[in-house]
C-alpha cells in the first residue's frame, strides 16, 4: 500500500465506497454482541432484523459509519500513509519496512483515528443497537446528525465521548492488524510469488489475509467497547472491568460473540477498500506522471 506519498484523503474515500459492503455485516455483528444470554445465530440476529425494520433494516446506521469513516478511516490511513512515505524518503522506496515501524506507524494513526471518530462510532451504535429494544422505547433515529445532537441534548455532549478509552484500544488494534498487517502480508506475497506489486490479485490476498488478522485480534476489545457505549447505568466502569466482567459472567466465548458476523463484515470491507485504495493510488500517480511529462507550451507572440 505505501510508495510516494498519495493524497491523504483517499483512504476515506475508499472507506466510504466499503461502507455499501460491509453495513449489514456490522448490524449484524453489533446486534449478536449487546445479546445477553444465549447466544445467538448469524440468521436468527437477521431474521430479528428483517421482521422489525424489514429488509431495508439491514442498513440501519449508514449514515453514520458513512460519516465515521470518511473522518475515522481519513485520519489513521492518512496519517499512516505520511508516516510511511517519510519512511521510504529516509531509505529509499525499495526498502523493505519493518514490522515495528508498520506497528508504530498504524498505532499513530488507529489513536488519533479513533479520537476523531468517536462520536459518530457512539451514533452509531446507538442507531444500530435500537433495532433490539421494544417498538415503544425506541429512538427511532431519523440519521446520523439526528442522533448526534438528540444524544448531546439529552445525554449531554461529552456522552458523545463514551467509551472513547476502549474505543481507541480498538481503533489501535484495527488499525495495526488490518492496515500494518496489509503492508506485511503484501512483502510476503511479493516476495515469495512472482506477483507485481501494481496486481489486483496480490491486493486481494493481502486484504484477505488481513481481514482475518484483524477479526481476531479486535474482537475482545470490540465487544468490550460495544457494550460501554450502549449502557445506560454505567454497568462497566472501563475497559478492563468490562473485558474481566463479561466472561466472568457469560463465559470467555462471550468476548467472540460475532466473530463470524465481524469477518463477515471485515472481510467484504477491508478487501474492497483496499482494492479501491490501490487502484485510485495507481491512478492518481498515473495522472500525475501524465501531467508531469506534458511539455509546455509557450504561446507565439505576434
Amino acid at each position: 500500500m505505501s510508495g510516494d506519498k498519495p493524497p491523504f484523503y483517499l483512504g476515506g474515500i475508499a472507506s466510504v465506497v466499503a461502507c455499501f459492503v460491509s453495513t449489514p455485516g456490522d448490524l449484524v455483528k453489533v446486534h449478536l454482541q449487546t445479546s445477553r444470554g444465549q447466544m445467538k445465530s448469524i440468521l436468527t440476529a437477521i431474521r430479528e432484523i428483517i421482521a422489525s425494520k424489514g429488509i431495508t433494516g439491514m442498513y440501519t446506521g449508514n449514515t453514520a459509519q458513512m460519516l465515521r469513516q470518511s473522518t475515522y478511516s481519513t485520519a489513521r490511513i492518512g496519517i499512516y500513509e505520511a508516516i510511511i512515505s517519510k519512511i521510504r524518503a529516509s531509505r529509499g522506496p525499495d526498502s523493505p519496512l519493518r514490522m515495528h515501524e508498520l506497528i508504530a506507524a498504524s498505532s499513530i494513526g488507529g489513536f488519533i483515528g479513533g479520537c476523531i471518530g468517536n462520536p459518530c462510532d457512539v451514533a452509531l451504535v446507538r442507531m444500530q443497537t435500537d433495532l433490539a429494544h421494544p417498538p415503544e422505547v425506541r429512538k427511532n433515529y431519523k440519521h446520523v446528525f439526528d442522533a448526534l445532537f438528540r444524544i448531546a441534548r439529552n445525554e449531554g455532549f461529552m456522552t458523545l465521548y463514551s467509551g472513547l478509552v476502549p474505543n481507541l484500544g480498538v481503533s489501535v488494534v484495527m488499525t495495526v492488524s488490518q492496515i500494518a498487517s496489509y503492508d506485511f502480508f503484501k512483502q510476503i506475497v511479493l516476495k515469495y510469488t512472482n506477483l507485481k506489486d501494481s496486481s489486483v490479485t496480490t491486493h486481494f490476498a493481502s486484504s484477505a489475509l488481513a481481514s482475518i488478522t484483524a477479526a481476531t485480534a479486535v474482537s475482545p476489545i470490540d465487544v468490550a467497547k460495544t457494550r460501554i457505549m450502549n449502557s445506560k447505568n454505567n454497568e462497566y466502569k472501563n475497559l478492563f472491568d468490562a473485558l474481566t466482567k463479561i466472561p466472568r459472567q457469560e463465559g470467555i466465548k462471550a468476548l467472540y460473540k460475532g466473530w463470524t458476523p465481524s469477518l463477515f463484515r471485515l472481510a467484504p470491507h477491508t478487501i474492497v477498500m483496499f482494492l479501491v485504495l490501490e487502484q485510485l493510488k495507481i491512478f492518481y500517480f498515473k495522472y500525475q506522471n501524465a501531467s508531469r511529462s506534458k511539455p509546455i507550451i509557450i504561446p507565439a507572440i505576434n
